[in-house]
């Protein structure tokens, strides 16, 4: 997933604590446009026309000899450096194609770190030509605009969890820890949540990676536990992985790049037979902040559990 543009863990006990029901669709078998190396609240979407994007940097260094620079046919001046992906697609109907695919992208909620604008999401034709383009010959066309739909919400859910994550982190670990010592459910009441976000511009992101192929450390131990403890910890790994680097605004008017992984998980489906998915998003432990920052969410919630608080609230209520 993690289509954008520039121009689940299972009910038997998988840790993915973010359910996003109601898909409308399974997701693609892979993520087509994941060839190079690479869960839900926000702003509803909006339809924007499509149209030619510039992705090359038009600016070139001084002095720079000519040799150096890739030529305009290879395949590195045909990708976007934001995300790894081409950097346009075409919106031309596919050959043999017989039915008739939207080509009006969806703009997301999501901020873009390198404008004042949003990340776009690709149109279902263009969907459909980059699966084609990765030899998904057999998808059904009839059901590209419902994977866009999934595609779409996915992202859009993954966003909310990294925003909740700023919330709290981004003024700081005290406030941090403020917050998380409420537990999960006290948390999300938005105490002071206003005030906090007027003073603290909203992440952004950057850039972001697919890497489908490569499952993140938690993912593999959980994959390990599930062999052993089967009841509790069974169950599929994820389908998909993504890395997204966000650019967090700090009190001080600081702003530092904050890489964020993401485990996309699918789950039993509903009675009615609609599609359920977990994301599991949480930072990166590329340093030292980013595990603090875990573990007072996770100890906070741990402790506001064992001490009784939350019994406490209930009974006071």
């Amino acid at each position: 997933m993690g289509w954008f543009w520039a121009e689940g863990a299972q009910a038997s006990g998988h840790v993915a604590p973010h359910p996003l029901p109601n898909g409308g669709a399974t997701p693609p078998p892979g993520c087509p446009m994941h060839a190079m190396p690479s869960s839900s609240r926000g702003s509803p979407p909006q339809n924007v026309p499509s149209g030619p994007r510039e992705s090359s940097c038009p600016i070139q260094a001084p002095n720079k000899p000519v040799a150096s620079t890739p030529s305009p046919s290879s395949t590195l001046s045909k990708l976007n450096p934001l995300n790894y992906m081409p950097s346009s697609l075409s919106q031309s109907r596919a050959v043999n194609q017989t039915v008739d695919l939207p080509l009006e992208r969806t703009m997301s909620s999501i901020p873009r770190g390198d404008a004042e604008s949003n990340w776009e999401y690709p149109s279902p034709q263009q969907m459909y030509n980059a699966m084609l383009r990765k030899g998904y010959d057999d998808t059904p066309q009839d059901a590209v605009e419902s994977m866009v739909a999934v595609h779409n919400f996915l992202n859009e859910g993954a966003w909310a969890e990294i925003v909740e994550w700023e919330r709290r982190f981004a003024p700081g670990l005290g406030y941090g820890w403020q917050v998380c010592k409420r537990g999960e459910e006290g948390s999300m009441a938005g105490a002071g949540r206003e005030a906090i976000e007027d003073e603290v511009a909203r992440p952004r992101l950057v850039r972001f990676q697919g890497r489908p192929n490569e499952m993140t450390p938690k993912a593999k131990i959980l994959q390990l536990l599930g062999q052993v403890y089967p009841a509790k910890f069974g169950g599929e790994p994820p389908f998909d992985r993504h890395d997204w680097y966000v650019q967090r605004q700090t009190l001080t008017g600081q702003s530092r790049e904050v890489r964020y992984v993401i485990d996309y998980y699918s789950g039993p489906p509903e009675p009615t037979g609609e599609p359920v998915f977990y994301l599991d998003v949480r930072p990166a432990v590329d340093r030292p902040r980013a595990a603090v920052e875990r573990m007072m969410r996770w100890g906070g919630d741990v402790w506001y559990r064992a001490s009784g608080s939350s019994v406490r609230e209930s009974i006071s209520r």
